[in-house]
């Protein structure tokens, strides 16, 4: 596969909007800024202020304001320089409708942490919008930016409805997802094909820098989102042990928190610490851990099953599986 990257670009800016309810009614503008939006205090939201990026009911303001219920806001964030970001993909499936890629590491998939324009929706816009052939295909649902593998996509919106339903289900009958990573050695049993199930919550919780990011939470915590995934050892290795894991929901960061709820994160994951919390200093855009989308099995709308597999890189193979890429490279003696 060719290296082919975007150079980074500013792009042309966004308008968040907000509307105002009566929770919120009585605040300061700047303060609900700073609570909605918590990457940044109410110094930066006053200074914004100043810089005219703030509407009000369509009235441009320059300083502070008491909000009422029923307020529109509009922050019009100038544009900013969005970081180069991988601009290929291998086709694994594509009849017409439904798409499926190997989306690379370090592409993001929709919009969001600073990426706008340099997002796998975009590239797909720009790659088959022009081509008179119907509408272009869009994403079904999310892989990280630093996870590789298997992405589903479909050009009509019914079978994207469809599809996502089945991608969310927790019914191994109608959907099946295979991963592999790296994780943290000599935490699990040294049995190659050990297998455990992870059943451990998921939830929002305080993050300095985000407001709140997903982790681990107690099952009886406010908000908390059932979560279930299977985990098998492949194989151990000094430096890492190589696993599976098959997924049966599919929620925010599920690979990378449970995991780390077993005390075994992602080798080189800079979020998510042993126990399955976050670290206050990173954020989930941030790479450095090995996660690929491996294998797919899919339930389609006629009955039949797709099954579709993604290569997988050196650093994910078993010894067993090198040997044997090996022979067949050299051949019979």
């Amino acid at each position: 596969m060719s290296e082919q990257w975007r150079p980074a670009v500013a792009n042309n800016g966004w308008t968040y909007r907000d509307r105002i309810g009566p929770a919120e009614a009585g605040s300061s503008l700047s303060a609900f800024y700073a609570g909605r939006y918590a990457h940044s205090d109410q110094g930066v939201w006053a200074q914004r202020l100043a810089a005219g990026e703030v509407l009000c009911n369509g009235q441009r303001l320059r300083s502070d304001f008491t909000l009422s219920s029923g307020d529109r806001l509009q922050w019009q964030r100038p544009p900013w320089l969005e970081a180069s970001v991988p601009d290929h993909w291998e086709v694994i499936h594509d009849d017409g409708d439904l798409l499926v890629i190997d989306k690379p590491s370090g592409l993001p998939v929709l919009p969001a942490g600073g990426y706008l324009e340099h997002t796998l929706l975009r590239l797909l816009e720009r790659r088959f919008g022009g081509q008179g052939s119907g509408p272009a295909p869009r994403p079904v649902h999310r892989l990280g930016r630093f996870t590789s593998g298997l992405l589903v996509c479909a050009r009509r919106s019914a079978t994207r409805a469809w599809l996502s339903a089945q991608l969310r289900k927790s019914d191994p009958a109608s959907c099946r997802k295979f991963y592999r990573a790296l994780i943290r050695p000599g935490v699990l049993p040294q049995q190659p094909g050990f297998s455990r199930w992870i059943h451990a919550a998921i939830g929002r919780v305080p993050h300095p820098r985000l407001g709140q990011v997903w982790c681990a939470v107690p099952p009886e915590a406010p908000g908390a989102l059932t979560a279930l995934s299977q985990l098998t050892l492949i194989e151990s290795r000094p430096e890492a042990d190589l696993v599976e894991v098959a997924i049966v929901t599919g929620r925010p960061h599920q690979i990378r928190i449970h995991t780390a709820s077993l005390g075994a994160p992602l080798l080189g994951d800079p979020l998510y610490r042993a126990g399955g919390g976050a670290r206050d200093e990173a954020l989930p855009g941030e790479g450095g851990y090995t996660l690929r989308a491996h294998r797919l099995r899919l339930l389609l709308p006629g009955g039949e099953e797709l099954a579709l597999e993604a290569p997988l890189p050196a650093a994910l193979l078993s010894s067993g599986q090198i040997r044997s890429a090996a022979r067949s490279k050299t051949g019979p003696c």
